[in-house]
Order: C-alpha cells, then structure tokens, then sequence
C-alpha cells in the first residue's frame, strides 16, 4: 500500500501511446461557460429569500455620530434595519493574517464603501430603497489615502491600537514589516562600477472579475447555516463562520459555485460573516448580490512604491541590490502582510547577487482593504527589479537579453541566500531564450519600435493539505471528490485526465464533485497556482490506493498470490497477461458487485522560522518578451508582438496551459498599460464601474501574441508538473516598459504607462535635452 499522506515527490506514469495526460483535452464545463448556460451564484433561486442591501458613507474616513433608521424600518417590504448595536457586543472581528475586520462598521468608518448599516427587505429594489432612506450622520476625519500620508509623524491612525493589542507598530500605520538581506550592502558600493537609483511605482487595480459576486446564508434547524459564495477557500469560510459566531463545525455547510473569475479576490470571507448573522436573525434565507461598482469596494490589488539602488561590474554582473517597498494595503489585513512578505522574499529576482537587502513594508490606508492578486506581490517587486536591470544596460552599454543571460541563476544555483536559501528548481536559462528567439531579439527593430524582455518569479504554495477521495464504480465509471475550487483554471479537467490514466477509465465517464463542504474533504485553498500540484497528488494518491485495493481483493476471489500480481497505470498484470484494472475490478467485487474507494493526501508541513512559513514547493518562472510601436505625437502604446514563455516541468494540458499564459499575460496589460484606482481627497474611488476603469479588451492586445512553454519534468507534482497560472503576468510590466523605453529614448518609471504619461516623458526629455 502507499503511503496515504503524500509529499511532494510523486511522479505518476502512465504506459502506452492512449494517455490522456498531455493531451489537449477540452474544459470540464467549458461548454456552459462560453455559451452562457454556466450557472452562477447570481442564477441560483432560493425560496423565500430576503434581499440584503447596505448603507454607507460617502467618504473613505469618518466618525460615526448617529445612525436614523426609523424611515427605512417603515418602508415597503422591510425585515430588519441592523447596524453595529444590533449585534452581540462587542461586534467580532475577524481576518487571515489579523483579527481586525469588524463584522460591520462600529464607531468609524475606515474605507470608502464599508457597510455600516445592513437591510433586509423582501425583493432587492425594496432592499435598495430602504438603505438609501438610512440617514447616518458621521464626521468626516482626516484620513489618509496615499503613502507619505499615512507614513507621516502626525498621520491619522487608520486603525485604533486597542485593535493590535501588543504590537510594537499599533501606535503607527506600519502594520507589519519584514528584512531579507545576505552580504554588506553598503561595503559593496563604493567598488561597483555602476550604480542605479530610482523609485517606481505600481498602481492599486481591482480585481473585475465579471461575476461581481454575492452570497446567500440560509440557517437550518439545528440552529446551524448554509452559505453560498463563489469562494476560493470554502473551508476557511466555513471556519470563519463557525468561529465568528460559535457554531460547531459539523453544523456551518459552504457550497461554493463555480465563480465568475476570482484571480484572488474571492478567496477570503468580507461579508459573508454578516450574511450569516441577518439570517440567524431573521430565520429567513438571505441573499446580497454586489453590483460592479460595490465590488470595487471590496477587493483590489495592493499599490506599491519603491526606491532601489543596483550596482554593476564593468561587465554587467550585479554587484548588490537595495529596495525599500511600501505596499498599501487598505484598511484591514486581509492577506495583505503574506502579500508584502511573500512579494519582497523574490524582490532580488532571480538573479545572481551577491549582496541584497530588502525592508519592506505593509502600510495602512483608509482604502479598500487589498487582497490576493494574480501574483500575489511579485508583479509589484518585479517591476522595479527588472526596470533597474533595463537602467543598468543602458547605462553600461550592454543589451537587456545579455544583461539577463549574465546574471540569471542556472538550475539549482542559489539565488536567495543565507539562514532559508532558495535555489533555481528549473533550467530558467531556456526560458529566457526561447522568448528571445519567438520576439525575434536579433531582427533589426522597425522604425519607430522597441523590444524589451523581462523575467520573473514567484513562489509558490510553501505550506499545504489538499484531500481526495476516488470512487471507482463497477460499471466502470468513476467519480473524484475534491475540494478545490474551479475558478477559471480548469483544475476538474486534470483530476479527469489523472483519473482516465490512472484507472484507465474513459473520459466521459468520469464525475468530478467540488465545492460543497459537507461532501468533499478537506483541501487548504485554492490559491499559488497549487491546485494542479497538491491536489493533483491528493487524486494521484488516490487512485493509486484504489489500485492497491483491486490487487487485494482479486487475489481474494481468484486466489492468486499477491506476490504474483502488480499494477501499473490502468490495469493489473496477472501471471496470465495484462488485463484492465475495470475487468479486474469487476472480477474481484463479484456477483454483489460495489466498488472500490480511495483516499489520497498531499501535505507540505512547512518549516518553524522560515519567513515564508517554509520552502515553495516550486517556483513559477516566466519570460515576457514585448514588441511595441509609440506614436511620439500622442505617446499612443500599440503592442505589435507579446511572448510570454513559461517553465512548466509538465504539462498535464497543453491547451489549459496556453489559455492560462495568454489570460494571465493580457491581465498583466491591465496594471501595465491602463488600470488605477483613483481617490478624490476624501477618500472616494472616482472610477467606480465600467465605464470610467479600463480593463484590457481584444483591442489592447498584441497583434501577435504567443505562449510557449519548457518542459523539463522537474516539478513536484504529478507527472513532474508545476503550477503555471500566474507566470505569464509576473514580467508584462518590465517587459512593457523596456520595450516603450527602448521606443522613446526614456523609461517610464511609474505604472500604468497611459498615452499621457508616455506623452509627458517624452515632452519632458525633450525640455531637458540640450538645444
């Protein structure tokens, strides 16, 4: 028998030319997806559900003076007018990383769109009309909404210390910090031939996921609660809940529908604590569906400023690196100090340094609380990084592909140093080139145009527990139960490819079953691209012990000696020649027929003292090469040729893995060329909704684009893959902003790199060039 708990070594194989892993197999559920039949949250009909809707302040920062809810209790339709008296006092608070996200707002308001008064009513206009009649009378404060702001001796404390009790930072807006450094930094600058300084920065963007989201709470009679939410992690939701309001376990059910892209957004609990609350409290089932314009008060990625300084040899070599990051983090944690921890733990990139310190830190705001992102703090780091390579090239004379082939780290050289050191899990140099060969690196450039190259890293999942089970049926048939989301990634589409390889089942008659808590077992998250490596070996495991248990007990009802038998993927080797592990299954269940259940587990433990928390269980590496030509006139950025080549170990996919490189690469366009969130001075998103906040359409990408991937069987995961759906956005900005350099003469420091801006930089280098 295998061991049940499984690492992160195992390697499947499949025999014969029939596999299925590898191929271009078509989305499990894609079809409903593409052509609208997908049902989401939104399309789900409960009966006799209350619609919730909420009041707010106008303003990102406020004392609550007095809430008049005595018209809105009076209208049409009206269940309940609830805000933060209502609730058992004092109101509980909650959060990943920190207890500090109050159920709804108490005595202040911290952020731009939080709930401070929550109604109940019996359709959502009624819902609607009812909270715009809530009169809350609030006294604006100063509050702060940019970096230097909150940095400030005298700055408004976004958060009252009393909510950090203990901590050395309460009494300022830092709420937490972290140092990587390895060599003398300061020694080394004096004997460095070139040294780079500059600060860049990175704008606060929302998730637009086209599904805004919502969520529905039904209580049941045991005095328990039901909760729908297109969550990423249903199990951290349903121990949110279950600890909010002291519920066992046993009696807090998540079903989780498929949501309507996350990208991180959708992986921790906001309001669904609330939800909850006004359904105990009502007894009806209650159902809040956010608009557009309300999920951007929800979730976004968190901004960023940072300062580097780079030293070079004569030759290009890097020297040492010096960052100071600010990320800004919103109001409450959430995930924000994993964020800025995991983020700046790669903000050297991975490169060859022998001297590197980096102080960075997470920073409250009085805005939206920021959240995981496609990326998750790399994009951010990276775009400094890879901009001080591009600086130190020109300033040398060097070419940005020779600069990068002379300092990358070749495979299991370390590029992180010191106490927890991280060395290269992948041939990174293949990568790079192979970019450089599909953008045509060393083709003469047209007139008018730029090419830069880029490359980043990411680490991925470094602690974990994904849980399976597989049920192989007697009819030959099966079903996985797995409690990972599919959130867009396609991950039911690789358990099937595993399944029909491993059990030698055909694809159509294999069942996937996710996304309900009282049905599936216990998967962590869904999140760092983990998905196809943790579960992926919690299904392999599976289906493994499955195997083992059709051995067993076809020696029982043959009686054959085990010693005599094996099994391979998809069959069982009898003294008599291969037969499949179906026909095999059926001969050994007999007459009474049944089936045959396996369970499977990947577990990383992680690692006491590590600031991860322990070691990646691999790393996603990309390299973006970009092609683009600027209208000098307007500073108009047209992409002419995009390439995002990926190490990918294997890939289980081939066509899930080109459709998550071409996403995640036109994502990267977004924080690149056109999203920001804006604020007025009292603290108000100017660009709520669609019309004014510009995500990328087919009209901003690349007339050329192009995926490719290196396969080298090197991961940790089944058939040796790695996790691939974040790479291809890691290096779109350093890419993007080499390439509008190399076109202009001048780089663009800060990000989005909007016509305006380019326009600007390239009317200022004109002012400041000689006559």
């Amino acid at each position: 028998m295998p061991d049940e708990d499984q690492g992160l070594s195992s390697n499947g194989s499949t025999a014969g030319s029939d596999r299925v892993v590898g191929q271009r197999v078509h989305r499990y559920g894609g079809v409903d997806r593409v052509t609208g039949a997908q049902r989401y949250l939104s399309d789900l009909t409960f009966v006799d559900a209350a619609h919730v809707a909420f009041a707010t302040v106008p303003v990102g920062c406020a004392a609550i003076d007095a809430i008049d809810t005595g018209t809105a209790e009076k209208m049409p339709g009206v269940i309940a007018v609830v805000h933060a008296d209502d609730l058992p006092q004092p109101v509980a608070r909650f959060g990943v990383s920190h207890r500090d996200r109050p159920v709804i707002a108490t005595d202040t308001v911290n952020y731009h769109g939080e709930p401070v008064v929550a109604v109940v009513a019996e359709t959502e206009d009624e819902a609607r009309a009812a909270a715009d009649a809530v009169v809350i009378h609030y006294t604006e404060l100063s509050g702060v909404y940019g970096l230097d702001a909150a940095l400030a001796d005298d700055a408004h404390l976004v958060q009252d210390p009393s909510v950090r009790p203990g901590d050395d930072l309460n009494s300022t807006n830092v709420l937490e910090q972290v140092e990587y450094a390895w060599g003398d930094v300061d020694s080394e600058g004096a004997s460095s031939h070139t040294i780079i300084e500059d600060t860049y920065t990175f704008p606060m963007v929302t998730h637009f996921p086209i599904e805004p989201g919502g969520i529905v709470a039904i209580p049941t009679d045991d005095g328990g609660i039901e909760i729908y939410s297109p969550v990423q992690h249903p199990y951290l939701l349903q121990r949110t809940i279950a600890d909010v309001w002291s519920i066992p376990l046993s009696r807090v059910r998540v079903i989780a529908p498929d949501p309507g892209g996350g990208f991180g957004g959708k992986q921790t609990p906001r309001y669904e604590p609330l939800i909850a609350f006004l359904a105990l409290k009502t007894g009806r089932t209650c159902r809040l569906v956010l608009s557009l314009e309300e999920a951007f008060q929800l979730m976004r990625r968190s901004g960023c400023r940072i300062h580097a300084r780079t030293g070079f040899t004569e030759a290009g070599e890097l020297t040492f690196h010096d960052m100071q990051v600010d990320f800004v983090v919103g109001a409450y944690a959430d995930v924000a100090p994993r964020v800025m921890t995991k983020g700046s733990y790669v903000g050297a990139g991975p490169y060859r340094i022998p001297r590197v310190s980096i102080d960075a830190r997470a920073v409250l705001t009085n805005t939206v609380p920021s959240c995981a992102f496609r990326g998750f703090g790399a994009p951010q780091v990276g775009w400094a990084t890879e901009s001080q390579l591009d600086a130190g090239a020109r300033a040398l004379g060097l070419d940005s592909l020779e600069i990068r082939r002379r300092n990358l780290v070749e495979h299991d050289e370390a590029f992180i140093r010191g106490d927890y050191e991280a060395r290269a899990d992948g041939r990174w140099h293949e990568s790079l080139e192979k970019a450089a060969e599909l953008i045509g690196w060393h083709e003469p450039t047209p007139p008018g145009r730029g090419r830069g190259i880029a490359v980043g890293i990411k680490p991925g999942a470094t602690t974990g527990l994904s849980q399976s089970l597989v049920r192989l049926l007697y009819d030959g048939s099966a079903m996985a139960y797995a409690g990972t989301s599919d959130m867009g990634q396609g991950a039911r589409t690789l358990w099937k490819q595993i399944l029909a390889d491993e059990l030698g089942v055909n694809l159509d008659l294999i069942t996937i079953i996710s996304g309900d808590t009282n049905s599936v077992p216990f998967d962590l998250q869904t999140s760092a691209s983990r998905s196809t490596v943790f579960m992926g070996n919690a299904v392999l495991a599976a289906c493994e012990d499955i195997r083992d248990r059709v051995l067993g007990l076809y020696a029982e009802a043959t009686g054959t000696a085990q010693s005599e038998l094996s099994h391979s993927p998809g069959q069982l080797v009898t003294p008599s020649g291969a037969i499949s592990l179906v026909e095999a299954a059926q001969t050994a269940l007999g007459g009474l027929r049944g089936e045959f259940v396996g369970q499977g587990t990947c577990r990383l433990w992680g690692e006491k003292g590590h600031p991860l928390g322990g070691d990646a269980a691999f790393y996603e590496f990309n390299a973006t090469a970009i092609e683009v030509e600027v209208d000098r006139s307007t500073g108009e950025v047209l992409l002419t040729k995009h390439v995002a080549v990926g190490d990918v170990g294997t890939e289980i996919n081939p066509l899930q893995v080109v459709s998550q490189d071409e996403g995640a690469a036109i994502m990267g366009l977004g924080h690149s060329l056109m999203e920001q969130m804006l604020f007025d001075e009292h603290g108000q998103i100017l660009n709520l909704g669609a019309i004014d906040y510009r995500i990328p359409t087919f009209n901003d990408v690349a007339l050329d684009m192009q995926t490719a991937s290196i396969e080298n069987h090197d991961g940790p995961g089944p058939y040796g893959c790695k996790g691939i759906s974040e790479g291809a956005l890691l290096c779109t900005a350093g890419a993007l902003g080499a390439a509008v350099a190399d076109a202009i003469g001048t780089p663009v420091r800060d990000l989005p790199i909007t016509a305006e801006r380019v326009w600007r930089t390239i009317r200022d280098a004109n002012h400041d060039s000689p006559e």
